[in-house]
């Protein structure tokens, strides 16, 4: 199939991820997987991966520029399905899309990154695209922010990330815990922190690594010396290949008090990581509640270390044999369940049903 992705976002989040890593797929498998973006680190990112990536400057909202020249490329190269964000890529290539009579997939990551607004009602009016959204509850989210959206608009397909290609093949002592996530208030770094302080008063041996930077890095490095932590934390900063980092640790934690589905999360169970996590957003969607005691780890989303100190004791008690054990029935379940290449199959499902519309 001839499937373009057009981003005209500025920032590298979440669906510019899903994106490279679904068009990565989708090439692999023989598809033409096309991708439009602004010049930038998501332009740099595609090429390296050996992806067909066009550098353009979109102009102003519903530029007819630039609409005749998706509009053109589209009917040469036989596109059969466009897949747009939220930006002037909906109001550009989407228009084009529309009037050359091709499907529409919209992929939103978050409910509030549509707003109830004149254009956004009447672009979507317009364009009348198929929303796509990687949990259900993004697409609560939508159908509540949203009035003019109807349910069978959008669809739910969860994230997929590409599974290590070797499972697990040892756990460490002492054992090794990673959290991925920015270094900013929300995201629940000073509970962690607070929780493993609890946990070495009471015996536990750990290592913590900290990858990412953030506006409460100097607070919790500060934070971290109070409790008597610093030898027990390396804090790596800024780091490209977060997958190096999760290759060095047993138990992934994600501390955040909002998210939607993470994809730091998805990552660290594509490695065999043990989870730990609130239950926030769609974490509890793409949860392996069936891989006992991973039901105890998923833990309520009070503002509180109580909770997280219960889950990490609860994997940190575990003997080398046992937590080896849970480490390959996490990398397994991933693996048959939420891998890159089960969602690139259902998403292509998806994008042949909406060509026979």
């Amino acid at each position: 199939m001839n499937i373009a992705f057009v981003n005209a976002t500025r920032r590298f989040g979440g669906v510019k991820a899903w994106t490279l890593d679904l068009a990565s797929r989708l090439t692999e498998k023989g598809h033409h997987a096309p991708i439009f973006c602004r010049r930038g680190p998501f332009h740099t990112r595609a090429v390296k991966l050996g992806l067909e990536a066009h550098a353009m400057n979109f102009g102003f909202d519903y530029n007819p520029l630039a609409v005749w020249r998706f509009y053109r490329y589209f009917k040469q190269h036989n596109i059969d399905a466009l897949v747009v964000n939220v930006g002037k890529d909906i109001r550009t290539a989407g228009v084009a899309a529309r009037l050359a009579g091709i499907p529409v997939i919209h992929r939103v990551g978050l409910p509030r990154d549509m707003r109830n607004t004149p254009k956004v009602k009447n672009t979507h009016k317009f364009i009348g695209p198929q929303i796509l959204v990687p949990c259900q509850f993004i697409k609560d989210g939508l159908l509540k922010e949203l009035d003019f959206l109807h349910p069978e608009e959008v669809t739910v397909i969860l994230t997929g990330k590409k599974s290590s290609a070797e499972p697990p093949s040892l756990v460490r002592s002492p054992r090794q815990i990673a959290v991925t996530s920015q270094l900013n208030p929300d995201k629940g770094h000073a509970d962690l922190l607070h929780a493993l302080k609890r946990l070495k008063d009471g015996g536990y041996s750990f290592h913590l690594h900290v990858a990412g930077t953030g506006k409460s890095e100097k607070e919790l490095k500060q934070l971290a010396h109070e409790l008597g932590l610093t030898d027990n934390i390396t804090w790596h900063g800024f780091v490209q290949d977060i997958r190096s980092i999760l290759k060095q640790a047993d138990i992934f934690v994600l501390p955040s008090y909002s998210e939607g589905l993470p994809n730091t999360l998805l990552e660290a169970m594509s490695e065999g990581l043990v989870p730990v996590a609130r239950n926030i957003g769609g974490i509890a969607e793409a949860w392996p509640f069936d891989i006992s005691p991973l039901e105890k780890t998923l833990v309520k989303r009070e503002r509180v270390p109580d909770h997280l100190v219960h889950a990490l004791e609860e994997l940190l008690r575990l003997d080398n044999e046992a937590l080896f054990q849970l480490r390959d029935d996490v990398w397994n379940w991933f693996r048959a369940n939420n891998s890159l290449d089960v969602r690139a199959d259902e998403f292509l499902a998806f994008i042949r049903e909406q060509c026979r519309r």
